[in-house]
């Protein structure tokens, strides 16, 4: 009897060893702009470390957005990077962080975020549920349709313009983040 109870703890020790050398496989965190997003950092304290979200994170700073987007949320933020930021027209960006267009600024930028934690999973199933599309309104009181294409999720803004899901499911302590190739932007 005492052999089979050892035998049955080195089962169970070495199944809890396999177990625990996968867990850090399956929750790795994410890279995005060549830092790890850590799940246990709220969205301004991840996206200050990502190299592909410096404008990103200018504009919520000119924009007076950092506390709201540190507080306890949940938030799901479609979040362009400075490559769709620089496909803009010629002077946007600028234009934007003037202290004279902050609340233009703010409409942008608040409508690149959703109220609630929304994966990709949700997504997914909103569309589907939508028979292939989904309306998502936005904190800035606009709509986002999404859209799915084999995994890829797409989002077009109310002027017609098209951003692609490239990063998905970058999870933070008060919400969701999903890195998007275009900016996104209202009527």
């Amino acid at each position: 009897m005492t052999i089979r109870f050892n035998a049955r703890l080195a089962s169970i020790g070495i199944a809890a060893a396999l177990a625990a050398a996968a867990i850090p496989s399956l929750a790795a965190d994410v890279m995005v702009g060549g830092a790890p997003m850590l799940a246990s950092k709220d969205i301004i304290d991840n996206a200050v470390n990502s190299k592909d979200h410096t404008t990103l994170v200018a504009a919520v700073k000119a924009a007076g957005l950092v506390d709201t987007l540190k507080g306890p949320g949940p938030f799901t933020v479609f979040a362009p990077t400075n490559a769709a930021f620089a496909a803009l027209p010629a002077g946007t960006v600028d234009t934007l962080l003037k202290p004279e267009n902050k609340a233009t600024l703010t409409t942008v930028l608040t409508y690149h975020v959703v109220a609630g934690k929304w994966d990709a999973a949700a997504l997914s199933k909103m569309i589907a549920d939508g028979k292939g599309m989904a309306s998502i309104k936005t904190v800035a009181g606009g709509t986002l349709t999404a859209k799915a294409s084999g995994k890829t999720i797409s989002l077009t803004d109310e002027k017609g313009g098209m951003a692609n899901v490239t990063i998905a499911d970058v999870y933070q302590s008060n919400g969701v983040i999903h890195v998007v190739d275009k900016v996104l932007l209202p009527k």
